[in-house]
């Protein structure tokens, strides 16, 4: 006689990490988020702020600041939190995080994205790795959507686990609102 095990589903969390240098941080990124969190169920989503972006200058502003600023951005969307984790994990490659945030929880992670960042997405460190760890959320930007839908990354991984994501665009940026 042959003993049947009841195998249980565990339910993992969905997490959505939403990553940059957030200077400023700005309505957009709030929308996405509120977006996203629709869109995919997640239960709450991280705003990882980093020091520097790999790819971009250095910030002027302080990270403190950017910090403040992101919360006061946030408001009372609890679902979000704002989070720095480069001196935990040494580093500010995004498969370093990544690596972190599934390792202490037990989650499903949406990297979320604007088109912007798609279309250089090829040149991130790991960037495959990264995309089998975790679903990637890709934002449609004014302007971006051509480049984007024809980068290096959306053909090879528009089949797998790229959501491109079409919606009413905000039509705001960081570097934008850096110059003013």
């Amino acid at each position: 006689m042959v003993k049947l095990e009841n195998k249980l589903s565990i339910k993992r969390n969905k997490i959505g990490v939403l990553g940059g240098s957030f200077d400023p941080a700005h309505k957009g990124h709030l929308i996405i988020s509120k977006e996203a969190k629709k869109r995919f169920n997640l239960k709450k989503i991280i705003w990882a702020i980093t020091r520097k972006n790999p790819l971009k200058k250095s910030s002027l502003v302080k990270l403190k600041n950017r910090i403040n600023f992101c919360k006061k951005v946030i408001g009372r969307n609890n679902f979000i939190k704002v989070k720095f984790y480069e001196k935990i994990i040494g580093s500010n490659k995004t498969i370093d995080l990544i690596n972190h945030v599934l390792k202490n929880n037990n989650c499903e992670i949406y990297f979320i994205m604007g088109a912007d960042n798609l279309i250089t997405f090829h040149k991130w460190y790991k960037w495959e790795l990264i995309s089998k760890r975790c679903n990637i959320v890709v934002f449609d930007r004014h302007g971006y959507k051509k480049k984007s839908l024809n980068s290096t990354t959306y053909k090879k991984l528009s089949s797998k686990n790229l959501n491109f994501v079409e919606f009413n665009k905000v039509n705001i940026s960081s570097s934008q609102l850096r110059k003013i």
